[in-house]
């Protein structure tokens, strides 16, 4: 398959962009989503755009909970945007200790590619977004581009490095607003 056979995706994080970070969410009941966040990625769904999570789960690595703890808050997660009429059409995440120094962790690319090998997608034509530098990173270096969505646990030097280089983003639904019409002026093909 060529690269033009490829789709353009939006890769999104979780944690702090999709739901709020409450610092190590086990627990289903834990996940509350962000306002405005069903809203975006249903305009993602809507446009016929892969939506593809891509989140770091150290959690799991440092015992704090479980892959079946990750797998239920996924699950509600699911729920709370389907209540909204949203979906995400694929989800990765890497449950490794920042000690572990895996390629799967963000800035790691490994998940990137996964997921682009198991969906046909071209990285160079994607966006990733996110309120961590680390979430948009992974992406760039495959070539594609990236939107910061600060949440409270950004860092001010991120926040400042995105308004510099033009990636800053007020709320996910104008990140979403400026992937999109960018896809679209490069005819990015949908599903």
């Amino acid at each position: 398959m060529t690269s033009t056979d490829r789709r353009a995706a939006i890769f999104l994080d979780r944690d702090g962009t999709l739901m709020r970070d409450a610092h190590y969410v086990g627990r289903a009941e834990q996940v509350v989503l962000i306002p405005g966040a069903a809203a975006a990625l249903r305009a993602v769904n809507e446009a016929r755009v892969p939506a593809i999570l891509v989140t770091n789960q150290s959690g799991i690595g440092r015992g704090y909970f479980t892959e079946q703890d990750y797998e239920r808050v996924h699950a509600r997660l699911s729920q709370l945007l389907a209540a909204e009429g949203a979906h995400l059409d694929a989800a990765y995440h890497c449950p490794h200790a920042p000690a572990d120094q895996c390629e799967c962790r963000k800035p790691g690319t490994l998940l990137f590619r996964r997921a682009a090998e198991e969906h046909a997608l071209d990285p160079a034509r994607s966006w990733s977004l996110g309120d961590r530098g680390r979430d948009l990173q992974a992406l760039i270096a495959l070539g594609g581009r990236g939107l910061l969505v600060p949440s409270d646990n950004t860092p001010a030097a991120e926040v400042d490095a995105a308004q510099a280089s033009q990636q800053l983003m007020p709320n996910l639904g104008e990140a979403v607003r400026v992937a999109l019409t960018a896809m679209l002026a490069q005819g990015a093909p949908a599903e």
